[in-house]
């Protein structure tokens, strides 16, 4: 499966991949009408830091996730297929619970659950809307190796140590 990685040493901060992720994610495609007129949803990336030190944090589409076995409404699922991990907000309750479960902290509740779910429902083509506006390279969208994500998944929410 393919993941977007990201690379805190070359994070400039810019924020384009907000900007590129809110305007995918926005009705009419536009930036100007997504950030003005259309009151979009915030993107499914954000970039926390500072100029000093910053990264995007972004949903791993992780092996096992978290989100998806606390989820209490059913709402958030991983397709077996493409391991892309979704949620269905007609079925969002807005409990939270994913947001606690997410070790990542990739998960947003703004009236029903968001998170990224890699550009495929019908927003994008090819690479995800965040790493095709990324102009310093800090976001990669690559194959991932299984067994080696797993292991950097343990480590992050504390099963491997």
């Amino acid at each position: 499966m393919k993941r977007i990685y990201a690379f805190e040493e070359r994070c400039l901060n810019c924020r384009l991949c907000e900007v590129a992720c809110k305007t995918a994610h926005s009705k009419s495609g536009d930036t100007f009408k997504a950030y003005m007129l259309e009151n979009a949803l915030p993107g499914r990336v954000h970039v926390e830091g500072d100029n000093q030190l910053s990264v995007a944090v972004n949903c791993r589409h992780c092996s096992h996730p978290n989100c998806v076995s606390g989820c209490i409404s059913g709402a958030l699922s991983k397709d077996p297929v493409t391991g892309i991990v979704t949620c269905d907000t007609a079925k969002c309750v807005a409990c939270r619970t994913c947001v606690a479960m997410c070790p990542f902290g990739a998960v947003t509740v703004i009236e029903k659950a968001h998170k990224c779910d890699l550009c495929t429902t019908g927003h994008g083509n090819g690479d995800p809307a965040c790493v095709r506006a990324c102009i310093n390279g800090a976001l990669i969208f690559v194959e991932s190796d299984e067994e080696q994500v797993k292991a950097v998944e343990d480590n992050v929410s504390g099963r491997g140590l």
